[in-house]
């Protein structure tokens, strides 16, 4: 039983038991109360400390007790109320067939009082406030039940879409960090095979650059792992130097240029800044006719600008998610992307990202409890 059903029953008995007493005097021609009066307002109204717990049980108990009230014709009052909390208890948390059933079955027990009452109305005068106290407030009580669920369902769909964001976004990392590595392996692994036979120490050198590349592959993939569990910052254009190396060792010549003053920013433009100059260079590494690349960062007061582009006869972009991911990752953070040839033989990918806090608060806010959602429904 909750406190509060507890504090509402025993406020209702008080003001039956003391109304009853004052209706009489007012009225003189309802019975006079006696003890046997006074248990049963107050027991009408105690019945419902457990209405929460067990509605239709406390419907019936309050109906029995003030149908015999009634019937001994006691007086009228506020011990009236508590028939129409319980019908309401049964509609608030009740399916609405069984809570009509059981509301209706108690209103019929309800006015075999007016058989007798001298103080009710006759015909059907005395049945239009009996089902007043009965009808009103099982409507309000559906009423509320059916916009709380609503309101249920709409935060659980919203928790749901949020969810699936996040597992969309978890992937998108896990392509990009994956699909960066294999790449790189694979050529390393096809130099490897050219050589063999001809340049064997070419070929440690092949398989030395793969188990580098898979090493840092895998430290990679463990951080973004950790990053969604909330204990690791995510990359950021400030480890381009490292990627550069490591795409150098992959056989991509990377020539990385910085420009303006360089600054802390937000985290998720600081990622898919880091993440867009990633899959270009995968890109060239995969595609590109000539293995070499140019990475531009240009730090703006409002903005981050990133151009990667390499010598390119054709356009070779892949088959795969890399530029559509890209894209999406770029204007979901109001930003600015495009990729294509230039006309003067080069591939360019450019990317303008926001860094002014408002711009980025729409798409880039994730709550803790999402992530924990997610961590638990994969558990």
């Amino acid at each position: 039983m909750k406190v509060g059903d507890i504090a509402l029953a025993v406020a209702l008995a008080v003001v039956s038991v003391v109304t009853t007493a004052t209706l009489h005097w007012q009225t003189g021609v309802d019975l006079p109360p006696d003890v046997l009066g006074f248990a049963l307002a107050a027991s009408a109204a105690l019945a419902l400390a457990a209405r929460r717990r067990w509605p239709l049980p406390t419907l019936l108990a309050n109906t029995v007790l003030l149908t015999t009230y009634l019937l001994l014709s006691y007086p009228y009052g506020p011990v009236m109320f508590t028939f129409s909390v319980a019908t309401y208890t049964v509609g608030r948390h009740l399916p609405l067939h069984r809570a009509a059933t059981g509301t209706g079955i108690a209103l019929v027990v309800l006015v075999s009082h007016l058989l007798v009452h001298p103080s009710s109305a006759s015909g059907a005068y005395g049945l239009i406030p009996a089902a007043g106290f009965a009808i009103v407030p099982l409507a309000i009580g559906v009423l509320v039940r059916v916009n709380r669920e609503s309101v249920e369902r709409t935060r659980a769909e919203m928790i749901r879409e949020r969810v699936s964001d996040e597992r969309l976004r978890v992937a998108q990392e896990v392509h990009d960090v994956v699909g960066h590595g294999l790449a790189a392996i694979k050529m390393q692994a096809d130099i490897a095979l050219h050589v063999l036979a001809k340049k064997p120490e070419q070929a440690e050198i092949a398989l030395r650059a793969i188990s580098e590349t898979s090493t840092g592959a895998l430290d990679e993939l463990r951080a973004t792992l950790t990053v969604v569990r909330g204990r690791a910052p995510t990359p950021g254009l400030g480890l381009l130097s490292d990627l550069a190396d490591r795409m150098n060792h992959a056989g991509v010549e990377v020539d990385l240029h910085v420009a303006g003053a360089e600054r802390a920013l937000p985290a998720a433009v600081d990622l898919a800044g880091y993440r867009v100059v990633q899959e270009s260079l995968t890109n060239v590494l995969k595609h590109g006719p000539v293995k070499q690349a140019s990475v531009k960062i240009d730090y703006d007061d409002d903005a981050v600008r990133i151009v990667v582009s390499n010598p390119a006869d054709e356009v070779a972009v892949g088959d795969g998610f890399g530029i559509p991911g890209m894209r999406e990752r770029v204007t979901s953070l109001g930003g600015d992307f495009s990729a294509g040839p230039t006309g003067l033989g080069v591939f360019e990918v450019r990317a303008r990202l926001p860094t002014v806090p408002h711009s980025l608060e729409p798409n880039s806010v994730r709550s803790n409890s999402v992530r924990s959602n997610f961590l638990e429904g994969d558990a």
